[in-house]
């Protein structure tokens, strides 16, 4: 897969993700807006937290540690180059030293995910289990 192909089929998911990380608590809007996005890309609970854990947590789990990180707001365009580059290179062993790690980089966003998973579920009627 390509950088502009990433772009294409992931952009718009990381960037509405991407707040997840941000020092304020996401708010209704912050979570209304990530199921709009999350929902017209049509993905299972399970490929959701895969694009959590491995997509995402590397890059913005690392930047969250930083003490130079911006956590206001993001710059989209040096994100999106960020999150690029290291999903070109999710391959091989990079790819399972991720998956064994995921749960030190979602450590400090777990709570958030778990909300917005609630609410996902919540929105596609399924049960909480």
């Amino acid at each position: 897969m390509d950088a502009q192909t990433l772009v294409d089929e992931r952009g718009e998911l990381w960037l509405a993700l991407a707040p997840l990380w941000l020092e304020h608590e996401p708010g209704e809007r912050d979570f209304a807006r990530m199921i709009e996005v999350i929902e017209r890309h049509d993905l299972t609970l399970e490929e959701l937290e895969w694009v959590f854990r491995l997509e995402l947590a590397p890059v913005l789990g690392r930047r969250q540690m930083s003490m130079v990180g911006e956590w206001r707001r993001f710059d989209d365009y040096q994100l999106m180059k960020h999150l690029v580059a290291h999903n070109l290179r999710l391959k091989g062993w990079r790819r399972k030293s991720w998956m064994l790690f995921s749960g030190l980089t979602t450590m400090m966003t777990r709570h958030r995910w778990n909300e917005l998973m609630a609410r996902l579920m919540a929105e596609r009627g399924m049960r909480h289990s």
